[in-house]
């Protein structure tokens, strides 16, 4: 059924894979267009399954679990890459799945991904494929450090992965290489981190949002600034690179791109994400579409309008405890846009978005997270 082409109108349902906070903003706005929704989560009344009409609690390699909702479904998404690709791939024919399978092959390995990135001429980091102690010795000596060693599959926010900066990290890394494979990057002295989401339908039509300039804490995402506060021709580069990606993947739905801005201009892309990005919330507030409408929109083969950047915005993750901080002093602050997820013991619990024309004046107004 990944050939259909017919818009898929409500009420049809719609079945997301993962009940996370991006599921729960996808269905979200999947019941406000009319939709119906259903969630597959091991955790009973995830954050998506909160806003859901019915959820299967079940883990997500489950194959039987996987089959009802795709029954259940004229449509099938999912809000995170690591899905099982056989199991998603045994309920094709059951169901509607526009996001092509190839686009999680690529995306839930490091190796496939920095691979396919190379093959279309977009830039990347050296790297070099490690299965083995052999293979790492050879990395090392070819591309040297600084570097760092990261699973190929798997790994979020920092975890899975060691800095290699001299011969004795690389001691220590080699006994944590427990026959999985892994990728070896160069570590690049980059001058700030940036991300676009694109969106292709399955017309062929690809949009691109603002460049996002973003801010990390302990390898988390804390705060995306948009516009990216840097040159013109950075953005248009990243959102011409962003358009082969999407064109050349044959995309269908949203995609983050993160990139490394390095000092003399350049983008290197770093990491794809197949689906609403954390660094993409401002889009809720601060544009004509948000990254979760445009995805409900084209994989439901509706068509995709120009995006447009009403206001410029700073977006702030709540991690932990800023979740009250938050609640507390949200009286103090009516140009707050107040995002909590429902998350019961998660490192993401909510998040604020403040729009308006002075970006330093924004940053001000949630300074109190800083």
């Amino acid at each position: 059924m990944n050939n259909y082409t017919k818009p898929i109108l409500p009420p049809a349902t719609i079945g997301i894979l993962g009940g996370g906070q991006l599921g729960q903003m996808m269905a979200l706005v999947a019941k406000e267009m009319g939709y119906k929704v259903g969630v597959l989560d091991p955790t009973p009344d995830a954050p998506a399954a909160q806003v859901a009409d019915f959820q299967i609690i079940a883990d997500y390699d489950d194959e039987s679990a996987m089959k009802q909702l795709a029954e259940k479904s004229d449509v099938l998404t999912y809000e995170f890459e690591n899905v099982d690709q056989k199991a998603i791939k045994k309920v094709s024919d059951t169901t509607y799945i526009p996001q092509p399978l190839s686009e999680l092959e690529i995306t839930s390995n490091r190796n496939k991904e920095k691979g396919f990135l190379q093959s279309i001429g977009a830039p990347v980091t050296d790297y070099s494929p490690v299965n083995n102690t052999d293979d790492l010795l050879k990395a090392y000596q070819k591309i040297s450090t600084p570097a760092i060693l990261k699973t190929a599959e798997g790994g979020y926010d920092g975890h899975g992965q060691f800095d290699i900066n001299n011969e004795d990290d690389l001691k220590e890394a080699i006994k944590h290489l427990d026959g999985i494979e892994w990728i070896y990057e160069r570590k690049q002295p980059f001058v700030q981190e940036v991300s676009i989401m694109v969106d292709r339908d399955v017309s062929g039509k690809v949009i691109v949002f603002p460049l996002s300039e973003n801010i990390h804490k302990d390898h988390i995402l804390h705060t995306s600034i948009v516009p990216a506060r840097t040159d013109e021709s950075v953005h248009k580069n990243a959102e011409q690179i962003a358009e082969n990606i999407a064109s050349e993947m044959k995309l269908v739905g949203v995609l983050g791109i993160e990139f490394f801005l390095m000092e003399d201009g350049r983008l290197l892309v770093n990491e794809l994400a197949p689906r609403p990005h954390n660094s993409g919330h401002y889009t809720i507030e601060a544009c004509n579409v948000s990254q979760f409408k445009a995805h409900i929109l084209s994989i439901c083969n509706l068509s995709l309008p120009d995006i447009k950047l009403i206001d410029n915005a700073v977006m702030v993750n709540l991690l932990g405890d800023n979740l009250t901080l938050g609640l507390n002093e949200l009286f103090n602050h009516p140009n707050w846009n107040f995002h909590d997820y429902g998350n019961k013991h998660q490192r993401k619990m909510g998040h604020i978005t403040v729009t308006g024309s002075s970006i330093d004046q924004l940053l001000q107004d949630v300074k109190l997270f800083r």
